[in-house]
């Protein structure tokens, strides 16, 4: 077990845990706040699809560059600054719904969020990772990166209890104190694991100053890209992790909707399935894999996950009662291990000073994803859902989003996972540190 590893982390791991709890406490009201809005006095409700999926492509485009440009930024000026400005970018989306749930508000609120998910969407939890990576061993990363996730099941679980229990009209407020602490804590506790070596900074004009970032940003990105495109384990992990997303957004995308349409659920539905699969993922996650993994390594538990994966859309896409939405959740028990197993043999595959680089470059792949998936699933869904479907089953465009897990499970079964020792292609400006937080 890689106990003594994740206590070494605490100053990263209790603020990130409540970060998380102050996001997911928000998830299950944040459909019946926008639908009430929007289109008040209906369960479903097109506008607030077509608006979510339009989001989610617009954080695609820019999320694409951003995130792989602040995974970068933080292996060149360290870790615990980015994960302060990317964290610090959530609050001003539930300060807006805190004040005032008008429909002039939400729509102010999807322009901010939007704005916010460029920034801290899958930043923080790859730059937590690539600050993991500096403090431990690379043969302890799979156990502790599988503990990181399962705090993550934790804090919703802690997040969709808050939720079953909490006022709707304290439910942002009281996110909103937490994601304060979380940035104060942060700021007091948490010790730079990147030591930087000495800079020339030679005085110049601003303009050439100006012109120095951008050769700077994009020979990182080169870099980046190299380490990539030269490495078969990276290069094959880019595209399990591409069209894995490309399936598993799409239907998170549409998802709620989907079930308040179609069986009536509400905010307390919302809250028992991912309760349900956050209780089960936590063991799964900090007591399953780190036992499979010495035995059967990364590769059979990815493969096992999104095997799971595939069942889990089956299940929902086809769902012919209200039970069956259950039954499909139980599922995610043992398709979370995809997070843990994927970021376990993408770090052992990188180099120390490249973790940033590489687990961000990889994960702005899944932003192309993220910008593809809801041009295809919200219409879909929308018109399966409506009364002019052309026959009927209102999951269809779920079970279409199937294929794209197929497709990154045969990928996955090709995969020759490797270790980092001959994958530096550059010499680094600083070196991360082990670090005895």
């Amino acid at each position: 077990m890689a106990l003594r590893e994740v206590r070494s982390l605490i100053h990263l791991l209790l603020p990130l845990s409540i970060h998380w709890v102050a996001g997911e406490m928000t998830v299950s009201v944040i459909v019946d706040v926008t639908t009430s809005a929007l289109c008040p006095g209906d369960s479903t409700c097109p506008k607030a699809i077509y608006i979510n999926g339009l989001q989610q492509t617009i954080v695609g485009i820019f999320r694409m560059v951003v995130l792989p440009l602040l995974g970068q930024l933080s292996d060149e000026y360290g870790r615990k600054s980015l994960i302060i400005i990317t964290m610090s970018t959530t609050i001003f989306p539930f300060a807006l719904l805190a004040w005032h749930q008008s429909e002039e508000f939400v729509y102010a609120y999807y322009v901010v969020r939007t704005i916010a998910n460029i920034i801290s969407q899958g930043s923080v939890f790859c730059i937590s990772l690539a600050y993991a990576a500096d403090v431990v061993d690379e043969s302890k990363r799979a156990a502790v990166f599988s503990w990181i996730t399962g705090l993550l099941s934790a804090s919703h679980v802690l997040g969709d209890v808050l939720a079953l229990f909490l006022p709707e009209k304290y439910i942002f407020v009281v996110a909103i104190a937490l994601l304060i602490f979380c940035i104060v804590y942060l700021k007091f506790f948490l010790v730079e694991t990147v030591i930087l070596a000495p800079r020339n900074s030679p005085k110049s004009g601003w303009w050439a100053k100006i012109v120095d970032v951008f050769q700077q940003r994009y020979k990182a990105m080169r870099t980046a890209a190299e380490i990539v495109i030269f490495s078969p384990t990276l290069r094959g992990m880019a595209l399990v992790s591409f069209f894995y997303e490309l399936g598993m957004s799409g239907i998170s995308s549409v998802l709620l909707y989907y079930l308040k349409a179609v069986f009536g659920f509400n905010k307390n539905q919302f809250s028992e399935l991912l309760m349900m699969v956050g209780i089960g993922s936590i063991f799964s996650q900090m007591l399953l894999l780190p036992i499979l993994n010495p035995l059967v390594g990364e590769k059979v538990i990815l493969c096992s996950a999104l095997i799971a994966s595939i069942a889990y859309a089956w299940l929902y896409g086809l769902a012919w009662a209200p039970w069956v939405p259950y039954l499909s959740a139980s599922f995610g028990i043992i398709y979370v291990l995809v997070n843990p197993s994927t970021h376990a043999i993408i770090s052992n595959a990188s180099s120390s000073a490249n973790q940033g680089k590489v687990q961000t470059f990889i994960a702005g792949t899944q932003c192309i994803s993220d910008l593809l998936s809801p041009i295809a699933m919200s219409p879909l869904t929308s018109w399966f859902l409506s009364s002019n479907a052309p026959f009927d089953c209102k999951g269809f465009s779920i079970i279409c989003a199937s294929i794209c897990m197929i497709v990154s499970l045969c990928f996955a079964c090709l995969l020759k996972p490797d270790t980092s020792s001959s994958n530096d292609t550059e010499s680094s400006l600083e070196t991360p540190i082990l670090s005895d937080n």
